[in-house]
């Protein structure tokens, strides 16, 4: 009788705790231990998951993924229960999912946890990006209930379900993160209410693109605020105007560690109100989805562009190409992790960094190169990997028809993407990644030690040895 109520039960997601305990031989009511001890697997058409009754005796209710590729997985609420549609990512952060869950750069997408364990250490107050939670669903494998650590305040899973997040557990997120490795981010969909697979992959399939919604005015902020700066190294403060796409509380800590006074605005504050404010920088932040919806952050950028110094960060740094007339791209499935290796082309140095987003510009379309700054090359690379530049330890540059030169600085060395520009003859630079996230080392931090000499007027604000902390 052991035997069976241990064994594993492979069945289709018709199976059902009734069915287990008819199985070995018991009744629900007589032979809870029996239920608890059995596992339930629901098997989708492309792979599954286990549904774990020993984990928690049964009390979590029934969850079901569906991909619009046609794939499901089974498994158990996490979070609030419900159902919630947007586009499945995946994240390779071992650490972070506070950061993670929290950043609004995440409004609209489904975000899978690579790595199985999550939640073991809580929740904590400090560690929030944002206010509210912006995500619009977690995939986990293994979810902790009963976190240990100090400053932790409740688990990940109430955390979630106090607020409204729909999240699912007992996937098998090696598969899934394969899935969108081959297929690309896709439209995905996580319900505890609608367990009928074809039923949700329909509807998965009849959902709006995320590209058709501008998520950016759902993550700013309605009205402006100050960080107030503090000192730094006796230098007197600077006056910095934010454009809030969805900016994480990171940014604005390390913009005032800097020595500014950051006053946040709304995403669509006019230009001219934003200047008035006779700010010594402009920064446009990180935020979520397609940059295309937000035109008219990218002609903000453009109204600032070599009337004030700029800086712009991940979703910053794509508004401020727009700005260029650079092409913006869909990455396959985008990069989101805390240990992406990017160069600092005008160091050699290599910083691993945390990144999350899913579109990037082309550098080939910001405009021809200048061979006498780029060591004699006269043509991008015509695959467009920009590996090309960072193996000969060139910062190449480009004749931009609006700005004048423009130099690639930073290169992703697991794609060959571009993960920042600076602007030669206007006062400007962006960044793919976020300086402000620490992955492991203080890596990429220089960046707002570099606005901030920037604004000072200082030539080689950029050149910044990040091993050594001086400037070349």
């Amino acid at each position: 009788m052991l035997s069976k109520t241990f064994k594993t039960v492979r069945e289709t997601e018709k199976a059902s705790t009734t069915y287990v305990a008819a199985l070995v031989g018991v009744s629900l009511a007589r032979a809870p231990f029996f239920v608890a001890a059995a596992c339930l697997w629901a098997r989708g058409r492309k792979g599954g998951v286990a549904v774990n009754l020993l984990v928690d005796g049964g009390r979590h209710p029934r969850a079901l993924l569906a991909l619009e590729n046609g794939m499901y997985f089974f498994g158990r609420s996490a979070g609030a229960e419900g159902e919630t549609f947007g586009e499945v990512v995946f994240n390779t952060s071992m650490v972070g999912y506070q950061e993670i869950v929290s950043d609004p750069s995440y409004a609209g997408q489904i975000v899978t946890l690579t790595y199985p364990q999550v939640g073991n250490y809580g929740i904590n107050e400090k560690d929030m990006q944002a206010d509210r939670l912006h995500l619009a669903g977690l995939v986990v494998h293994d979810m902790c209930y009963e976190p240990s650590n100090w400053q932790s305040v409740e688990s990940l899973p109430n955390f979630l379900a106090s607020r409204g997040v729909v999240a699912i557990e007992d996937v098998d997120t090696r598969a899934l993160t394969i899935a969108i490795r081959e297929g690309g981010a896709m439209r995905a969909a996580i319900s505890t209410t609608d367990l009928d697979p074809e039923s949700l992959v329909a509807r998965v399939r009849a959902s709006a693109p995320i590209a058709d919604h501008n998520y950016v005015a759902d993550v700013s902020c309605d009205e402006p605020y100050v960080v107030p700066g503090q000192d730094a190294d006796g230098q007197p403060r600077l006056s910095v105007v934010a454009y809030d796409c969805g900016e994480k509380r990171g940014i604005a800590r390390r913009l005032s560690a800097a020595g500014c006074e950051v006053t946040v605005v709304p995403w669509d504050t006019p230009v001219e109100e934003a200047l008035a404010k006779g700010p010594d920088g402009v920064f446009f932040s990180n935020g979520p989805g397609d940059p295309s919806s937000v035109p008219s952050v990218a002609e903000a950028v453009r109204a600032c562009l070599g009337r004030v110094p700029v800086f712009g960060i991940c979703l910053g740094n794509q508004v401020i190409s727009m700005a260029a007339g650079a092409t913006i791209e869909k990455l396959p499935y985008g990069h989101h992790g805390g240990n992406e290796p990017v160069m600092n082309l005008l160091t050699g140095k290599v910083e691993i960094t945390a990144q999350n987003h899913n579109y990037g510009p082309v550098f080939s379309t910001f405009g021809p190169l200048v061979p006498e700054l780029s060591g004699g090359v006269s043509e991008h690379p015509a695959d467009e990997d920009l590996r090309f530049w960072s193996s000969r330890r060139i910062a190449p540059v480009v004749q931009n028809e609006r700005y004048g030169r423009i130099r690639l600085t930073h290169v992703n060395l697991n794609d060959g993407t571009p993960e920042g520009i600076q602007f030669l003859d206007v006062p400007a630079f962006s960044m793919q990644y976020h300086p402000e996230a620490k992955p492991g080392p203080n890596d990429s931090t220089y960046a707002f030690s570099a606005f901030a000499k920037l604004m000072r007027g200082e030539d080689d604000y950029l050149a910044i040895d990040v091993r050594e902390g001086r400037r070349f």
